[in-house]
Protein backbone atom coordinates (compact mmCIF):
# COMPACT_ATOMS: atom_id res chain seq x y z
CA UNK A 1 0.00 0.00 0.00
CA UNK A 2 1.51 3.38 -1.12
CA UNK A 3 1.87 5.58 2.20
CA UNK A 4 1.78 9.32 2.11
CA UNK A 5 5.78 9.39 2.91
CA UNK A 6 6.10 7.22 0.17
CA UNK A 7 3.81 8.86 -1.95
CA UNK A 8 6.07 12.38 -1.82
CA UNK A 9 9.20 12.32 -2.10
CA UNK A 10 11.67 13.84 -0.16
CA UNK A 11 14.01 16.44 -1.99
CA UNK A 12 17.09 14.44 -1.26
CA UNK A 13 15.24 10.69 -2.61
CA UNK A 14 14.83 12.60 -5.12
CA UNK A 15 18.16 14.38 -5.95
CA UNK A 16 19.40 10.35 -5.33
CA UNK A 17 17.36 9.51 -8.13
CA UNK A 18 18.52 11.75 -11.09
CA UNK A 19 21.62 10.26 -10.80
CA UNK A 20 19.82 6.91 -12.39
CA UNK A 21 17.47 8.71 -14.92
CA UNK A 22 16.01 6.42 -17.58
CA UNK A 23 17.54 7.22 -20.86
CA UNK A 24 15.64 8.83 -22.72
CA UNK A 25 13.21 8.18 -25.54
CA UNK A 26 13.18 4.80 -25.26
CA UNK A 27 9.10 5.47 -26.12
CA UNK A 28 7.16 5.65 -29.64
CA UNK A 29 8.50 9.43 -30.34
CA UNK A 30 7.27 8.62 -33.79
CA UNK A 31 3.56 10.30 -33.04
CA UNK A 32 3.59 13.27 -31.51
CA UNK A 33 -0.41 13.44 -31.15
CA UNK A 34 -3.15 16.71 -29.69
CA UNK A 35 -5.64 16.24 -27.50
CA UNK A 36 -8.69 17.63 -29.56
CA UNK A 37 -10.39 19.37 -26.64
CA UNK A 38 -8.25 22.08 -27.51
CA UNK A 39 -10.03 22.86 -30.17
CA UNK A 40 -13.32 21.83 -29.63
CA UNK A 41 -14.92 24.57 -31.26
CA UNK A 42 -13.44 23.71 -34.75
CA UNK A 43 -14.18 20.24 -34.17
CA UNK A 44 -17.71 20.76 -32.99
CA UNK A 45 -18.71 23.03 -36.66
CA UNK A 46 -16.10 21.26 -38.80
CA UNK A 47 -14.41 17.97 -38.04
CA UNK A 48 -13.38 17.63 -41.16
CA UNK A 49 -11.63 20.88 -41.94
CA UNK A 50 -10.09 21.18 -38.17
CA UNK A 51 -8.41 17.62 -38.91
CA UNK A 52 -7.01 18.73 -41.96
CA UNK A 53 -5.56 22.03 -40.28
CA UNK A 54 -4.69 19.74 -36.85
CA UNK A 55 -2.43 17.49 -39.89
CA UNK A 56 -1.19 20.28 -41.54
CA UNK A 57 0.43 21.67 -38.71
CA UNK A 58 2.20 18.65 -37.90
CA UNK A 59 0.59 16.32 -35.67
CA UNK A 60 0.17 12.64 -36.71
CA UNK A 61 -2.12 11.47 -33.84
CA UNK A 62 -4.96 12.96 -32.14
CA UNK A 63 -6.81 12.05 -28.73
CA UNK A 64 -10.66 11.86 -28.99
CA UNK A 65 -12.22 14.06 -26.62
CA UNK A 66 -15.87 13.17 -26.72
CA UNK A 67 -17.84 9.68 -27.15
CA UNK A 68 -21.27 10.43 -25.52
CA UNK A 69 -24.74 10.68 -25.44
CA UNK A 70 -24.69 9.50 -29.64
CA UNK A 71 -22.45 7.10 -28.99
CA UNK A 72 -20.56 8.46 -32.22
CA UNK A 73 -17.27 10.39 -32.91
CA UNK A 74 -17.69 14.10 -33.43
CA UNK A 75 -21.38 13.00 -34.99
CA UNK A 76 -19.95 10.45 -37.07
CA UNK A 77 -19.90 6.93 -36.97
CA UNK A 78 -17.05 4.51 -36.03
CA UNK A 79 -16.09 3.73 -39.69
CA UNK A 80 -16.70 6.71 -41.31
CA UNK A 81 -14.85 8.80 -38.48
CA UNK A 82 -11.52 6.29 -39.00
CA UNK A 83 -12.09 7.19 -43.47
CA UNK A 84 -11.85 10.76 -42.04
CA UNK A 85 -8.33 9.98 -39.94
CA UNK A 86 -6.87 8.14 -42.28
CA UNK A 87 -7.47 10.87 -45.51
CA UNK A 88 -5.37 13.07 -43.47
CA UNK A 89 -2.87 10.65 -42.40
CA UNK A 90 -3.72 11.09 -38.82
CA UNK A 91 -4.29 8.02 -36.13
CA UNK A 92 -6.79 7.93 -33.12
CA UNK A 93 -4.45 6.52 -30.21
CA UNK A 94 -6.18 6.80 -27.35
CA UNK A 95 -9.79 8.50 -26.48
CA UNK A 96 -11.73 10.43 -23.51
CA UNK A 97 -14.83 8.92 -22.11
CA UNK A 98 -17.11 9.63 -18.69
CA UNK A 99 -17.54 6.88 -15.89
CA UNK A 100 -21.21 7.42 -16.52
CA UNK A 101 -22.11 8.25 -12.70
CA UNK A 102 -23.91 11.76 -13.35
CA UNK A 103 -26.85 11.89 -15.09
CA UNK A 104 -27.44 14.60 -18.19
CA UNK A 105 -30.76 16.25 -17.58
CA UNK A 106 -32.01 13.36 -15.14
CA UNK A 107 -31.37 10.75 -18.30
CA UNK A 108 -28.57 8.13 -17.85
CA UNK A 109 -25.60 9.14 -20.17
CA UNK A 110 -24.77 6.14 -22.77
CA UNK A 111 -21.54 5.37 -24.03
CA UNK A 112 -19.82 5.73 -20.47
CA UNK A 113 -17.85 3.06 -18.49
CA UNK A 114 -21.46 2.32 -16.66
CA UNK A 115 -23.97 1.95 -19.36
CA UNK A 116 -23.25 0.74 -22.76
CA UNK A 117 -19.56 0.06 -22.44
CA UNK A 118 -19.69 -2.81 -24.67
CA UNK A 119 -21.15 -0.62 -27.41
CA UNK A 120 -18.25 2.18 -26.92
CA UNK A 121 -15.46 -0.74 -27.28
CA UNK A 122 -16.38 -2.15 -29.92
CA UNK A 123 -16.62 1.14 -31.91
CA UNK A 124 -12.96 2.08 -30.13
CA UNK A 125 -11.94 -1.02 -31.77
CA UNK A 126 -13.15 -0.25 -35.05
CA UNK A 127 -11.45 3.36 -35.39
CA UNK A 128 -8.07 1.58 -33.70
CA UNK A 129 -7.84 2.88 -30.50
CA UNK A 130 -5.71 1.73 -28.27
CA UNK A 131 -6.38 3.46 -25.07
CA UNK A 132 -9.93 4.56 -23.51
CA UNK A 133 -9.15 6.89 -20.66
CA UNK A 134 -11.76 7.73 -18.33
CA UNK A 135 -11.43 11.76 -18.45
CA UNK A 136 -13.27 12.89 -15.05
CA UNK A 137 -14.77 12.53 -12.39
CA UNK A 138 -17.94 14.70 -11.67
CA UNK A 139 -18.09 16.59 -8.33
CA UNK A 140 -20.89 14.58 -7.50
CA UNK A 141 -19.08 11.05 -8.51
CA UNK A 142 -15.94 12.10 -6.32
CA UNK A 143 -17.38 11.74 -2.61
CA UNK A 144 -15.17 10.26 0.14
CA UNK A 145 -12.17 7.39 0.16
CA UNK A 146 -14.85 4.27 0.46
CA UNK A 147 -16.62 5.77 -3.15
CA UNK A 148 -13.39 6.37 -4.96
CA UNK A 149 -12.58 2.58 -3.79
CA UNK A 150 -16.24 1.60 -5.86
CA UNK A 151 -14.89 3.89 -8.70
CA UNK A 152 -11.61 1.69 -8.88
CA UNK A 153 -13.73 -1.34 -8.78
CA UNK A 154 -16.09 -0.43 -11.86
CA UNK A 155 -12.62 0.74 -13.16
CA UNK A 156 -11.33 -2.62 -12.89
CA UNK A 157 -14.20 -4.28 -14.53
CA UNK A 158 -14.37 -2.12 -17.66
CA UNK A 159 -10.59 -2.84 -17.99
CA UNK A 160 -11.13 -6.22 -18.00
CA UNK A 161 -14.08 -5.49 -20.92
CA UNK A 162 -11.11 -3.65 -22.71
CA UNK A 163 -8.38 -6.03 -22.69
CA UNK A 164 -11.13 -8.79 -24.37
CA UNK A 165 -10.51 -6.17 -27.27
CA UNK A 166 -6.75 -5.65 -27.11
CA UNK A 167 -7.47 -2.28 -25.69
CA UNK A 168 -5.31 -0.60 -22.14
CA UNK A 169 -8.06 1.45 -20.07
CA UNK A 170 -6.46 4.54 -18.16
CA UNK A 171 -7.28 7.34 -15.60
CA UNK A 172 -6.82 10.54 -16.44
CA UNK A 173 -5.90 13.30 -13.47
CA UNK A 174 -6.66 16.62 -12.99
CA UNK A 175 -5.95 18.37 -9.44
CA UNK A 176 -9.16 17.34 -7.10
CA UNK A 177 -7.40 13.91 -6.49
CA UNK A 178 -4.81 15.33 -4.54
CA UNK A 179 -7.35 16.74 -2.33
CA UNK A 180 -6.31 15.09 0.80
CA UNK A 181 -8.55 13.01 2.69
CA UNK A 182 -7.84 11.35 6.29
CA UNK A 183 -4.82 11.54 5.27
CA UNK A 184 -4.88 9.98 2.05
CA UNK A 185 -4.53 11.09 -1.61
CA UNK A 186 -8.11 10.01 -3.78
CA UNK A 187 -4.66 9.13 -6.67
CA UNK A 188 -3.61 6.68 -4.09
CA UNK A 189 -6.51 4.63 -3.67
CA UNK A 190 -6.90 4.64 -7.49
CA UNK A 191 -3.37 3.33 -7.97
CA UNK A 192 -3.42 1.24 -5.13
CA UNK A 193 -7.42 -0.34 -5.59
CA UNK A 194 -7.11 -1.05 -9.42
CA UNK A 195 -5.34 -3.80 -11.13
CA UNK A 196 -2.25 -2.33 -12.34
CA UNK A 197 -2.21 -4.67 -15.56
CA UNK A 198 -6.06 -3.85 -16.04
CA UNK A 199 -5.64 0.00 -15.04
CA UNK A 200 -3.15 2.91 -16.35
CA UNK A 201 -2.95 6.25 -15.84
CA UNK A 202 -3.02 9.14 -18.62
CA UNK A 203 -0.78 11.15 -16.33
CA UNK A 204 -1.95 15.36 -17.23
CA UNK A 205 1.48 17.11 -15.87
CA UNK A 206 0.16 20.66 -15.91
CA UNK A 207 -2.27 19.53 -13.62
CA UNK A 208 -0.12 17.70 -11.10
CA UNK A 209 2.03 20.34 -11.25
CA UNK A 210 -0.74 22.37 -10.27
CA UNK A 211 -1.89 20.17 -7.73
CA UNK A 212 2.04 20.83 -6.03
CA UNK A 213 2.95 17.10 -6.35
CA UNK A 214 6.16 16.34 -8.16
CA UNK A 215 5.58 14.17 -11.65
CA UNK A 216 8.90 12.52 -11.34
CA UNK A 217 8.64 11.39 -7.91
CA UNK A 218 5.32 9.61 -8.57
CA UNK A 219 6.53 7.90 -11.45
CA UNK A 220 9.51 6.84 -9.32
CA UNK A 221 6.73 5.46 -6.76
CA UNK A 222 4.48 3.67 -9.99
CA UNK A 223 6.55 2.87 -12.67
CA UNK A 224 5.26 1.70 -15.41
CA UNK A 225 2.06 2.81 -14.53
CA UNK A 226 1.93 5.99 -17.10
CA UNK A 227 1.87 5.10 -20.74
CA UNK A 228 -0.05 8.58 -21.99
CA UNK A 229 0.93 12.13 -21.06
CA UNK A 230 -0.65 15.17 -21.60
CA UNK A 231 2.29 17.67 -22.02
CA UNK A 232 0.56 20.54 -20.85
CA UNK A 233 2.25 23.78 -19.54
CA UNK A 234 1.64 26.17 -16.70
CA UNK A 235 2.40 30.32 -17.39
CA UNK A 236 4.27 31.80 -14.59
CA UNK A 237 1.94 34.38 -13.69
CA UNK A 238 0.56 33.60 -9.69
CA UNK A 239 -2.96 32.18 -11.45
CA UNK A 240 -0.70 29.36 -13.08
CA UNK A 241 -2.68 29.34 -15.98
CA UNK A 242 -2.34 27.02 -19.22
CA UNK A 243 0.27 28.23 -21.70
CA UNK A 244 2.21 26.49 -25.06
CA UNK A 245 4.43 23.84 -24.17
CA UNK A 246 8.08 25.79 -23.93
CA UNK A 247 6.27 28.91 -22.60
CA UNK A 248 5.70 27.96 -19.24
CA UNK A 249 7.42 26.78 -15.51
CA UNK A 250 7.04 22.97 -16.24
CA UNK A 251 10.64 21.45 -17.33
CA UNK A 252 10.12 18.99 -19.56
CA UNK A 253 12.99 18.58 -20.68
CA UNK A 254 13.41 16.94 -17.61
CA UNK A 255 10.39 15.13 -16.66
CA UNK A 256 10.80 13.66 -20.72
CA UNK A 257 14.13 11.85 -18.93
CA UNK A 258 11.88 9.22 -17.16
CA UNK A 259 9.80 8.78 -20.13
CA UNK A 260 11.30 5.13 -20.42
CA UNK A 261 10.72 4.27 -16.58
CA UNK A 262 6.64 5.85 -16.60
CA UNK A 263 6.28 3.32 -19.15
CA UNK A 264 5.27 6.28 -22.00
CA UNK A 265 4.23 4.98 -25.04
CA UNK A 266 2.14 8.27 -26.63
CA UNK A 267 2.04 11.64 -25.25
CA UNK A 268 -1.12 14.37 -26.47
CA UNK A 269 -0.52 18.33 -26.48
CA UNK A 270 -3.26 20.29 -24.81
CA UNK A 271 -3.95 23.57 -24.12
CA UNK A 272 -7.87 23.43 -22.40
CA UNK A 273 -7.71 27.56 -22.92
CA UNK A 274 -5.85 29.82 -25.77
CA UNK A 275 -5.12 33.32 -25.60
CA UNK A 276 -5.69 33.76 -29.36
CA UNK A 277 -6.94 31.32 -31.95
CA UNK A 278 -6.40 28.02 -30.65
CA UNK A 279 -4.29 26.57 -33.82
CA UNK A 280 -1.45 29.21 -33.54
CA UNK A 281 -0.86 27.90 -29.89
CA UNK A 282 -0.94 24.64 -30.97
CA UNK A 283 1.75 24.82 -33.88
CA UNK A 284 3.95 27.14 -31.06
CA UNK A 285 3.54 23.94 -29.14
CA UNK A 286 4.45 21.50 -31.47
CA UNK A 287 7.32 23.48 -32.71
CA UNK A 288 8.80 23.86 -29.17
CA UNK A 289 8.78 20.02 -29.14
CA UNK A 290 10.32 19.15 -32.37
CA UNK A 291 13.07 21.30 -31.35
CA UNK A 292 13.68 19.96 -27.98
CA UNK A 293 11.61 17.20 -26.82
CA UNK A 294 11.79 14.46 -29.60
Amino acid sequence: MTTRRSFIKSSAVYSASLLVAPSLLNYNHKYIGLQLYTVRDAMQSDPAGTLARVAKIGYNSVEGATYTGTQKFYGMEAPAFSRLLKQNGLVMLSSHYRLGEEKANGETVKGTLMTDWDKAVDDAAAVGIKYMVCAFLAESERGGLDHYKQIAEQFNKAGERCKKAGIQLCYHNHAFEFDKQGGKYPYEILLDDTDKNLVKMEMDIYWVSKAGQDPIAIINQHPGRFPLWHVKDMDKTPEHNFTEVGNGSIDFKKIFKYADKAGLQYFFVEQDKTPGDPFNSIAQSINYIKKNLV
